[in-house]
């Protein structure tokens, strides 16, 4: 069978990111693929989750439906896919860091320590969720000294701005963990597995 003829929608999968990690996973499962900026404000949701006392795993959920709702009001017509992923560290939650500095100091707080990432999906059409899947992963961060860390950060370059935990586990990042417990595609910001489950739920995968 053709990856062509794998997926069944009458158009490709409309991703609500330009995430080209998010995109990539996709496409290596056989999935057709358009992307769109979802264009959401995403410390005004967090701030409403928050108040809400939404838990990590909750807020990650919350996200991803703002992100799918968002794109499927301007294309009701498409199957739209948001997906987010808290990092939860103890009672706090991380953000992407702003510059090197931010990073080196979100290092620092994770050395030594297990933290766990929330990653989460929904699917929307017509402007309303019409599946929603999660998962979460549990890293063990290995001790970092100071000169550790600067030789991290000198070596992975500006990349580390574009992860929520200053790592990218598929390159270097690797070497910054005694543990990693779940599933790759998780880690990496989009649970494939369950997401599958609920695109042949829907009836859009070919088996």
């Amino acid at each position: 069978m053709s990856m062509s003829r794998l997926w069944t929608g009458p158009a490709p999968l409309l991703l609500a990111s330009t995430s080209a990690t998010r995109r990539a996973l996709l496409e290596s499962a056989g999935l057709s693929v358009d992307t769109d900026a979802p264009g959401v404000d995403e410390r005004a949701i967090e701030e409403v989750a928050r108040r809400e006392n939404l838990n990590p795993m909750g807020l990650a959920q919350r996200l991803a439906a703002e992100k799918a709702l968002a794109v499927s009001r301007r294309h009701p017509e498409r199957l739209v896919l948001g997906g987010d992923q808290v990092l939860a560290c103890g009672a706090e939650i991380f953000h992407k860091p702003e510059d090197r500095q931010a990073a080196r100091a979100q290092l620092e707080r994770l050395a030594g320590r297990r933290h766990a990432l929330h990653s989460a999906g929904a699917l929307a059409q017509g402007g309303r969720v019409v599946g929603e899947f999660k998962d979460a992963a549990h890293l063990a961060m290995r001790t970092l000294t100071p000169e550790n860390i600067d030789l991290y950060l000198a070596l992975a370059g500006p990349q580390v701005l574009h992860s929520v935990g200053v790592y990218q586990l598929e390159g270097l990042g690797i070497h910054l963990f005694e543990e990693v417990e779940g599933d790759h595609s998780t880690i990496l910001g989009l649970p494939l597995r369950p997401l599958l489950s609920t695109l042949r739920r829907l009836g859009l995968l070919a088996f």
